[in-house]
């Protein structure tokens, strides 16, 4: 099948999130599927020059919008059997980040013009055009608009993925005609229209032929106001064209046994090199030198979302256990600050590290015993998987994609895969964590064999990258 796969971002070339990983990940997987697959990105400056210098110029061309028309080049680069595009223009994409400036809706709708006509450029008419979350949800409604009854796009079909609904790219009403050029029946409440603005992940929920989110229990959540971010009545109407396909990790780049930014490595069979790596984070970020202590960790975007303040409200009384504390992240200020101030007042207890690293989360993965994910939504999260991937037990909430693979341990079967809670609640958490701390500090069999479960299940994309294939041949075959 002919796959057109377009994002904000994708590793290695630019990554925020875990739809970096996604875009990334899936593309490759179908082509190794035999597949032929196209990813189509925005050139940001901050990719890396060593990268950008393996960039092939194709040729240029100009997206014509209502008030404006602007430069859009066109570079391409193959890189694990993806042919990557990538689009090229100063003035939108030289920035210092990806997202967040006044202009973003300007900026997406130039992009998501600039895809479709790309397509046209390049003569490739796809099976199926991939849409991913609100920074591509607008090309649904231009490929309606405009090119769905062209020749060559007869049997083209949609598909938009919410990577998470929060984020829905919400502008005024003036981007509708002034950028992307559509006319007033765009708005409405059952396409565009939000609230007197226009709603980018809208347009893909409610225009595109088919939507996936990330996880099978996201998909079941959104049909409930509290999870659906004010969309409730446009996914209820469309509860029939929405399915659940859980992420999956690289199990090749996420792997103890060969990952050279850890410390010591290791496999199943050798759990107990998992110390060596602790023993060297403690070193690396001050705190006491104990290989015996409990390390719980968090690795995550510092927002509302996550939990975080379940944590800080019981960070005092989890202090008061025999335990270590690190945190790898950034975000919201005030919740840096908070944690900032847990590791000063809990000085070779805890570790705040307000930061992104790769190579210090991969570390803090491979060393800590722990891993803390209480969030207040998570449509699927990959911070579990790679967590169990090198044997760190996770304690989770029971929401999303956190509730589809995190397996409860039952000390009665001895099944499971970690620890979880299911009401949004501080002390619940602590409950939680109290009872992973339980079978860490007084049954190392028990634990042991936690671990060893969580090692042994597959994350790899293989199982989601076939049902991926399977929906796009069912659709091309409508």
């Amino acid at each position: 099948m002919k796959i057109y796969f377009a994002a904000s971002e994708a590793e290695p070339f630019a990554k925020s999130g875990g739809l970096g990983d996604v875009a990334a990940a899936l593309p490759r997987q179908l082509a190794r599927m035999g597949h032929d697959v196209r990813v189509v990105l925005p050139l940001y400056s901050s990719i890396s020059h060593q990268l950008r210098k393996e960039f092939t110029y194709k040729y240029n061309f100009y997206v014509e919008m209502p008030i404006v028309h602007q430069y859009a080049g066109v570079f391409s680069y193959r890189y694990e059997g993806v042919l990557y595009y990538f689009i090229d223009n100063e003035y939108y994409f030289a920035r210092n980040g990806l997202y967040g400036f006044l202009d973003d809706g300007e900026r997406f709708s130039f992009y998501d013009r600039a895809i479709l006509d790309l397509l046209l450029r390049e003569e490739f008419y796809p099976d199926i055009i991939h849409l991913n979350d609100w920074h591509t949800g607008a090309s649904a409604a231009l490929f309606k608009e405009f090119y769905a009854h062209q020749p060559g796009f007869e049997k083209t079909r949609t598909i938009f993925t919410i990577h998470n609904l929060k984020y829905q790219g919400i502008f005024p009403y003036s981007v509708l005609k002034d950028y992307l050029g559509l006319g007033d029946e765009y708005f409405s409440y059952d396409k565009m229209e939000h609230f007197g603005n226009i709603n980018f992940l809208k347009a893909g929920l409610s225009l595109a032929d088919y939507i996936t989110t990330v996880s099978q229990t996201y998909a079941s959540e959104l049909q409930y106001a509290y999870y659906s971010e004010g969309l409730h009545s446009l996914i209820l109407h469309r509860t029939d064209s929405i399915r659940g396909i859980v992420n999956g990790i690289d199990m090749h780049y996420y792997n103890p046994e060969t990952d050279s930014d850890i410390f010591s490595n290791y496999d199943i069979n050798h759990i107990e090199k998992k110390k060596k790596n602790k023993v060297e984070l403690q070193k690396l970020l001050g705190l006491q030198d104990d290989p015996d202590v409990p390390l719980l960790s968090v690795i995550s975007r510092l927002t509302t979302q996550k939990g975080l303040d379940l944590l800080a409200f019981i960070f005092d009384e989890l202090m008061e256990e025999n335990v270590q504390f690190v945190l790898l992240g950034s975000g919201n200020n005030e919740i840096e600050n908070q944690f900032l101030d847990f590791s000063h007042r809990y000085r070779g207890k805890a570790s705040a590290n307000i930061f992104f690293s790769e190579s210090l989360a991969k570390k803090i993965y491979a060393a800590a015993d722990i891993f803390l994910m209480p969030s207040r939504f998570e449509p699927c999260g990959l911070g579990q998987l790679i967590a169990m991937r090198y044997g760190t037990v996770p304690v989770v909430r029971k929401t999303g994609g956190l509730a589809d693979t995190v397996i409860p341990y039952n000390r009665f079967t001895g099944e499971g895969t970690g620890f979880a809670f299911q009401n949004y609640n501080a002390h619940e958490l602590l409950f939680t964590i109290k009872d992973a701390l339980y079978y860490y500090n007084n049954h190392p069999g028990a634990w042991k064999r936690i671990i060893t479960q969580a090692m042994e299940r597959d994350y790899s994309w293989e199982s989601s990258a076939e049902q991926y294939a399977l929906l796009y041949e069912e659709l091309s075959s409508q």
